[in-house]
């Protein structure tokens, strides 16, 4: 299961809410179902992970984070690949479960105000979007579940990055 198929011998170009809810891993990696949202996939899963942070991610303590995220990143690169396989393409657009993961990290280690979160917010889709070096080598090197996973996590370490020089001069104080 390392190649994908053809992507010409597939059908699928749009997946439909029923073929996602189908098999547990593209539930998954289309973020529940908001990956078959348009416009803008990736915004509907950084919201989704965002209502979920507020409704109780929030009250793991530092100790439970610390194995919900790896573990949540290891079941992505799971269910990335095998969603991607299905669909005959390694990264499509409608796999948000990597979005959700990486903002995660980001709310855990940000102030947990509205406003940091908001400008967390608009920070990480930027740097998902605009994929600035590294982020972009990665995203055209790495495939599979890994790579559709990885070079979101780089653009929540260039949020992380930004969000701290904002916490050291006071911005959210």
């Amino acid at each position: 299961m390392s190649t994908f198929p053809d992507p010409s011998l597939n059908p699928i170009q749009r997946p439909t809410l029923d073929w996602v809810v189908k098999k547990p891993w593209r539930l998954i990696a289309f973020g529940g179902g908001t990956g078959v949202l348009r416009p803008g996939p990736g915004t509907w899963g950084t919201v989704l992970a965002w209502v979920l942070w507020v409704l109780g991610l929030h009250v793991l303590t530092d100790t439970q984070m610390a194995i919900f995220l790896p573990v949540s990143f290891f079941i992505g690169c799971w269910a990335c690949h095998r969603t991607g396989y299905d669909l005959g393409v390694s990264d499509h657009s409608g796999m948000n479960w990597d979005e959700m993961v990486a903002f995660w990290l980001v709310l855990w280690l940000i102030p947990q105000t509205w406003l940091a979160q908001g400008i967390a917010f608009v920070l990480f889709r930027f740097f998902d979007i605009l994929k600035p070096a590294p982020i972009r080598y990665f995203d055209r090197r790495l495939h599979n579940g890994f790579g559709v996973m990885w070079d979101d996590l780089l653009a929540a370490g260039y949020t992380l990055l930004l969000m701290a020089v904002l916490v050291r001069f006071g911005v959210f104080s």
